[in-house]
């Protein structure tokens, strides 16, 4: 099973759309705020070389953005 984790901020609509393909496709996945953490943004800032969210960490594997296309291909969905 994939560990699926999901960094985001509340007005983020990417956020929202990644969620939302998540859900289609039944990912589990944890959800992290990092709007009310600095810490933790300043972690993914470091992980992710971006300061854009959504972060999304995929079994160690880092994706910025809603990338449909290698979001499917890590999580073998067709």
């Amino acid at each position: 099973m994939k560990k699926v984790i999901i960094y985001t901020t509340k007005t983020c609509i990417w956020c929202k759309k990644t969620k939302e393909f998540f859900k289609e496709y039944n990912v589990k996945y944890k959800e992290i705020d990092v709007g009310s953490d600095s810490r933790v943004a300043a972690e993914i800032i470091k992980k992710s070389g971006q300061m854009g969210v959504p972060v999304i960490d995929i079994n160690g594997k880092i994706v910025v953005g809603f990338d449909e296309p290698q979001l499917r291909r890590l999580l073998k969905i067709k």
